[in-house]
């Protein structure tokens, strides 16, 4: 554990660095979350960040919890597990514990642990955030936009799927490693994405929002050569072009349009009234891709950097 300088006078601020959490204090964690979700619009740590929560340590994880006194008021992830690239971190601070140096206590923390070698998301590009990427001496890196559209009326003409290809949804357990091995190839580029190892996916299976009716597989033969993944986020009534993927070797034949449409569709029956993606801003052609299937941008999240 290591202590900062005082929050408020006589309250001691401190900030401990664990690799895996206790159940209690996964609680607390996801607790906070949920409050600062509630304030801010958007969860300030990604899906994959809230998953490496539980289910004991991961390699490269560490979880930095801020407290003052005895009360949990932030949360710092920091995850080293790209060979090339520099770590990457979330962080959050309680909405009523803001504006007393907590954000940057959690940040100059990250900065130590990662050799000032860091890299941070700044989900929904608050200009908080961005004062404190400034503080901090980081650079804009990285922008990625979440697009959205009606599902109304959806107006989008069947699915042409190139010939030989045929579509079916994921079996679990038998389309596993299929599934694994097509998404590291089509995310080759994406440090996020093209990692997802076996007991990632077996975390998304075992969510409640799961449903492999709306995990869509494309292939010729017995060739897995890309897919559509929808999401449906319940409580707001949201579904989700959760991750989509083409084979290389297999893209430039209106395979991504067609999947998306498959997808499109299948969220469209469900009743939901919209849908969202995550693209990122300098990916041009996918950007008008979505575009002309009517997706506007809704929201930015924001990467910083250090220099070094």
């Amino acid at each position: 554990m290591t202590s900062d300088d005082t929050a408020r006078p006589g309250i001691p601020r401190s900030i401990e660095t664990r690799s895996e959490l206790s159940p209690d204090q996964t609680e607390s964690v996801l607790g906070l979350l949920a409050t600062a979700a509630r304030s801010d619009g958007q969860q300030a740590v990604s899906e994959q960040g809230r998953l490496q929560l539980r289910g004991g340590p991961r390699a490269g994880v560490a979880h930095l919890l801020l407290s003052v006194g005895d009360e949990l008021v932030g949360y710092a992830q920091l995850e080293d597990t790209d060979p090339v690239e520099a770590p990457t971190a979330e962080l959050v601070v309680h909405p009523s514990h803001r504006g007393h140096g907590h954000g940057r206590a959690l940040g100059s923390a990250l900065l130590a642990a990662s050799g000032k070698r860091l890299r941070v998301w700044a989900h929904g590009g608050h200009s908080a955030a961005r004062h404190l990427a400034q503080v901090l001496g980081l650079t804009l890196f990285r922008e990625l936009r979440q697009m959205r559209r009606s599902l109304d009326d959806l107006g989008l003409p069947d699915p042409v799927l190139p010939e030989g290809v045929t579509v079916r949804t994921f079996v679990p357990g038998t389309d596993d490693s299929a599934w694994l091995a097509v998404n590291a190839a089509a995310f080759a580029h994406h440090p996020e994405q093209g990692s997802l190892t076996q007991r990632d996916l077996d975390d998304r299976l075992a969510e409640p929002w799961f449903d492999p009716a709306g995990f869509f597989l494309a292939l010729r033969g017995d060739e897995l050569v890309g897919f559509h993944w929808t999401k449906v986020h319940a409580a707001e009534r949201l579904g989700e072009v959760y991750v989509l993927g083409v084979r290389p070797g297999a893209q430039g034949g209106g395979l991504g349009k067609a999947l998306t449409t498959v997808g499109l569709r299948h969220l469209a029956g469900q009743g939901l009234p919209t849908a969202m993606l995550y693209v990122d801003a300098d990916n041009e052609a996918a950007v008008s891709v979505y575009e002309r299937l009517g997706f506007g941008t809704y929201e930015t999240d924001l990467m910083y950097r250090t220099e070094s």
